[in-house]
């Protein structure tokens, strides 16, 4: 099924309005032009009644009717498609032009119910309009009261009728042109107002995944469709940078199995070039074992990884104590503290509602990454506070400065400082990624700071 475009559906739009405005322009000068001609024959009319009635008072006689009908056929003279007619209450005619050929009964039920109101008539096929009353005369009856009789004053409004005719047909196809003409340089400005709309779409479709920096231009885009402009540079700059992220996060998972896969594939065809002893077979699967064991771990943190950034992670919360949890984790990392001559501390206390796991977990990332920076004979140190909404947890280490630049990429999957460093000795380059999601599925967050010799990792989480 073919949808109507945005250009028809507005030049459709455009054209219903017109037409409708021009129809209803069209009926009131019509009915403008209507009342001027009733109001043109309602003066004449009334003219003619009024002059009717004048005369009808001069009567004083029966014999003087003879003479007010010859005075009244003479004031007549010239007026072509004037019709009079008069009639006596007994509906006896006493005076009646060539064409008054009016109904009597008609006649005298307009002048009772509605006294010198115009009204049509039909006679012969001809339409007039025309005005009724019952007027007195000078003459008395039996009961000393006026004698009353009816008068009818009619004008022939057939070439009323025709001009109107003629008018009308002329007016709605003045109106039938005007909206195909609307319609038109409606579609055409439709056309011409839509045009940055097709631009867009052809910058739109020049963005493939090689070409994602490509923007729409804003400052050229009318204000109406800036916004939308705007939120599309906006998608494509996120798009933009998630494609880039899993493009590099690809080329760092290749290059990070790439090294454990290396080594166990050299080891076992140095292996298998001579027969070797019980010892070095088991020396051989140790070593195995741990490249495994690495890759395990790395395996394992990426599901938590994806899980996570799905929604899948959802935090079992209970309420915690962070000072038990952080002595805890002090228990499990004092030999490695021992080890590298570096003191643990804690200060504050604070509690919260989380997922226990996921929360030792993420201080067990900052703690090991403050643990292999820390230089000897310094302090990695936990500080706890209490706000008003949320708990701050932070981790600080004495150690080598990271650089302002590298700040923001510390969270990002498989980022290090030193690419230099050796991997085996540095865990999956996983553990600050993994620490972040475990923040955002608490919906906290987590931050980095460097500076001085002190580099300090600060989580922010909701105490409920």
């Amino acid at each position: 099924m073919n949808r109507i475009s945005l250009t028809q559906r507005l030049t459709l739009m455009f054209v219903l309005a017109a037409s409708a405005v021009l129809l209803i322009l069209g009926w009131v000068i019509a009915r403008a032009v209507e009342q001027h001609f009733e109001d043109l024959d309602l003066e004449v009319l009334s003219g003619k009644m009024e002059l009717t009635r004048q005369a009808l008072q001069r009567v004083s006689s029966h014999d003087g009717l003879t003479e007010f009908t010859h005075q009244l056929a003479y004031s007549l003279v010239g007026h072509h498609g004037m019709e009079v007619m008069v009639i006596d209450a007994d509906e006896a005619v006493i005076f009646a032009t060539g064409h008054a050929g009016f109904d009597p009964a008609l006649v005298m039920q307009q002048a009772a119910n509605a006294p010198e109101r115009p009204a049509l008539w039909q006679l012969d096929g001809q339409t007039y309009r025309g005005l009724a009353a019952r007027l007195p005369t000078a003459v008395l009856d039996a009961t000393g009261q006026p004698l009353r009789v009816f008068v009818a004053v009619a004008t022939d409004i057939v070439h009323h009728q025709a001009f109107m005719q003629s008018f009308l047909q002329t007016l709605w196809l003045f109106v039938a042109g005007a909206a195909l003409l609307t319609g038109v340089l409606g579609w055409v400005a439709v056309r011409r107002g839509l045009a940055p709309l097709r631009a867009m779409r052809a910058q739109a479709q020049a963005v493939t995944a090689q070409q994602l920096d490509q923007r729409l231009p804003v400052q050229t885009i009318p204000r109406e469709l800036a916004e939308l402009a705007q939120s599309l540079n906006d998608m494509l700059a996120r798009l933009q940078d998630a494609f880039q992220r899993l493009t590099d996060f690809s080329s760092d998972i290749a290059h990070e199995l790439r090294t454990p896969v290396s080594n166990l594939l050299t080891q076992t065809q140095v292996t298998l070039t001579r027969a070797r002893s019980a010892d070095d077979y088991r020396r051989i699967l140790e070593s195995n074992a741990e490249e495994f064991e690495r890759m395990a771990r790395m395996i394992s943190d990426m599901l938590l990884l994806a899980k996570s950034d799905n929604g899948l992670e959802e935090p079992q919360r209970e309420r915690l104590r962070m000072a038990d949890e952080v002595r805890a984790l002090f228990d499990y990392f004092d030999a490695v503290a021992e080890e590298k001559n570096v003191a643990l501390s804690l200060t504050g206390d604070c509690e919260l509602s989380a997922d226990r796991l996921m929360l030792r977990r993420a201080l067990a990332n900052l703690l090991s990454n403050a643990l292999r920076h820390a230089d000897p004979g310094s302090v990695v140190s936990v500080s706890l506070q209490t706000f008003d909404e949320n708990v701050q947890v932070s981790v600080s280490d004495h150690g080598e400065r990271i650089a302002p630049e590298h700040l923001e990429r510390v969270f990002d999957r498989f980022f290090r400082v030193d690419p230099a460093r050796q991997r085996s000795s540095e865990g999956t380059g996983l553990g600050l990624a993994i620490t972040q999601s475990i923040v955002q599925a608490h919906g906290g967050t987590i931050r980095a700071t460097s500076a001085a010799g002190v580099t300090t990792f600060t989580m922010f989480l909701p105490r409920t």
